[in-house]
């Protein structure tokens, strides 16, 4: 697997499994109607922030990652991130590679932390993941996120020193 920089070219294989997940409305704060312009500018970031893809050897995207300092001024020294996988692609260290990527990233960046604002605590396999790559629930925001099926849950903030 290859993890490089998005291209504009890249946003075509981006958008539909962007559009599917953030319309299932299972685990991602964006309003679940968000159109192809709106995700465009929500996703393809520019300096500081930076946006990958994931690819397989015969260029095929897997999935993709957005990284960015989490606030501006005094907060700027934490990093944030946000990621999608292409549900097919499931199962096959998608997020775990974009992962370990953004965290390199932010170390050679010099910042001094990650921060995750808004993980879905019922993303119990995405909660799992930034547990096992060293994050740690800071806290959890009760019923800050309404669920489609399991209605009301909580947001979890996660976090790693860097």
């Amino acid at each position: 697997m290859l993890i490089r920089t998005a291209t504009p070219q890249d946003w075509p294989a981006i958008w539909p499994f962007l559009h599917r997940i953030v319309a299932a409305g299972e685990t991602y704060t964006y309003p679940r109607d968000l159109d192809e312009d709106q995700a465009r500018d929500l996703w393809m970031l520019t300096a500081p922030g930076r946006t990958v893809v994931a690819t397989d050897p015969d260029g095929t995207v897997l999935g993709s990652a957005k990284m960015n300092p989490n606030h501006m001024g005094p907060g700027s020294h934490i990093a944030s991130a946000s990621f999608m996988v292409a549900p097919e692609q499931a199962g096959r260290g998608v997020g775990r590679a974009l992962g370990e990527h953004v965290l390199e990233w932010a170390r050679a960046e010099g910042y001094r932390g990650m921060q995750f604002n808004a993980v879905v605590e019922s993303n119990t396999r995405a909660v799992a993941l930034w547990r096992s790559l060293g994050f740690e629930v800071v806290g959890t925001v009760p019923e800050a996120f309404e669920h489609p099926t399991k209605g009301y849950v909580g947001l979890h903030i996660m976090h790693q020193h860097l």
